[in-house]
């Protein structure tokens, strides 16, 4: 059989030859005027990516070679929270992130899933130093990989105080860290959820990463890895260039520090809580889909997915059977682990990611440049240029730019919703005195969707 090289039928075409062609096309209209757009970021998009425009010696991206389907599982009773986890590792999740307000039964927990090959990550919202040295002696102790997920500036950051104090808090993470284990974690979903840009998101958790490894580097500690625990949105291409961007910024960082030249960048990635809704619910399954596919493909390592329901019902078996084969499905049917990289070369992704990642260390270096990140979130700049951007966001929704389906176009008028809530779907108000201002997370469609319970019959 012959084999017949079909491209050399099709001769290169330049990317000017495309601009001319489309300016053709177009019949006198303006190419920038008509085709160009402005995102949020600033990043003006156009109608085509071309290898002629690409910038040479572009830093190759690290990924991961494999991506984990993951759940949350909160402990409330260790004795139920280990039933839960052992039936969604049944059912083919490959990551728990457990989530803890309160001490729990080490051993038996840790016994239960020692055999299932399982990454097990640890959310503790409380400072407890002797139980988390038990946790970690125990997960060293059984060769388990687990992230032990601290994050003292994200709880100052969203409740507006410590744990304790500044101080202690410090002093609880400096007698944690070995270089045996993953202890450090920084929270930027929060920042999505709050309505801060990508550009945002991508600096700010530079900022909180950087506070992090000032800290390691004073005390001579060795940092295995920094966990981000990242907010996928809707804008689909913009968020795989997100992660990429986070990879690229952590690598160029940590160079600048002896504690981390070795330690990795982990990305534990879960869909955006602020573009759910709970009128037409059944569209957060499409919506969390093309959100996981944008965490596949920008190289997440573990990709926990939100149930469909999980805004105004409890916990439940059908909505997290749902959200776990949504992943299933993407890797086991259709493939997305098939690939390394994926978006390596893609023209558009890689001028998104260094376009976004360029933005970002500018709006670091500004802020590290001013006193640093706890200097602005004391003086309330990083909470006053989210509220900003939330806004304008807002606004777009409420003109109906942003568009949310069901919800602020094309609702369905026959939809009820009142009696159906199991959970309070909006931000609870909570006055009290704090240190500084929280940042709080909001989705676009509570002022609406309050309206309509109001006016349900």
């Amino acid at each position: 059989m012959t084999k017949h090289n079909l491209f050399t039928n099709f001769p290169p075409v330049s990317a000017k030859a495309y601009k001319q062609k489309i300016q053709v096309d177009l019949k006198g209209a303006d190419y920038n005027d008509t085709l160009v757009w402005k995102s949020p970021e600033g990043i003006h998009v156009k109608p085509f990516y071309h290898k002629d425009t690409q910038e040479k010696n572009l830093n190759a991206i690290s990924t991961p070679t494999q991506w984990l389907v993951g759940e949350d599982v909160f402990i409330l009773d260790t004795k139920t929270a280990i039933n839960t986890a052992l039936e969604a590792i049944k059912n083919g999740t490959e990551a728990i992130h457990f989530i803890a307000e309160k001490v729990f039964e080490i051993d038996s927990l840790l016994d239960a899933l020692a055999t299932k090959n399982t990454t097990l990550y640890f959310e503790l919202r409380f400072t407890d130093t002797a139980f988390a040295k038990a946790l970690l002696e125990k997960i060293n102790s059984s060769k388990l990989t687990a992230f032990l997920n601290i994050d003292l500036l994200g709880n100052l950051v969203q409740d507006g105080n410590w744990h304790e104090s500044q101080d202690k808090d410090y002093q609880y993470l400096d007698k944690l860290l070995t270089n045996k284990s993953n202890i450090i974690s920084v929270d930027t979903a929060h920042y999505q959820q709050a309505g801060a840009t990508i550009t945002q998101q991508l600096a700010y958790g530079l900022c909180h990463a950087n506070e992090y490894l000032n800290f390691t580097e004073k005390n001579n500690h060795t940092l295995k890895s920094i966990q981000f625990k990242v907010a996928i949105g809707s804008n689909y291409f913009f968020e795989i260039a997100k992660l990429r961007a986070f990879r690229m910024l952590f690598d160029l960082i940590k160079k600048e520090y002896t504690s981390a030249t070795t330690s990795s960048c982990h990305i534990l990635a879960q869909p955006s809580k602020r573009n759910k809704t709970i009128y037409d619910y059944n569209t957060n399954m499409l919506r969390t889909t093309t959100e996981c596919m944008s965490a596949i493909l920008g190289g997440a390592d573990t990709i926990v997915n939100r149930p469909y329901d999980d805004l105004y019902r409890k916990k439940n078996s059908f909505g997290q059977r749902i959200s776990r084969n949504q992943l299933i499905i993407l890797k086991r049917e259709s493939y997305f682990d098939a690939v390394t990289n994926p978006a390596d070369g893609a023209y558009y992704i890689e001028t998104l990611t260094h376009e976004l990642a360029t933005n970002a260390l500018k709006l670091f270096k500004e802020i590290e440049a001013s006193g640093g990140f706890l200097k602005q979130l004391h003086e309330g700049t990083i909470q006053r240029k989210i509220k900003e951007s939330a806004q304008k966001e807002q606004e777009d929704f409420n003109q109906g730019n942003t568009v949310l389906l069901g919800t602020n176009i094309h609702p369905n008028p026959e939809d009820r919703m009142k009696e159906n809530l199991d959970l309070f779907p909006f931000v609870k108000h909570n006055p009290r005195k704090t240190l500084l201002e929280p940042i709080i997370a909001r989705r676009l469609a509570e002022t609406i969707e309050k309206e309509r319970l109001q006016s349900e019959a």
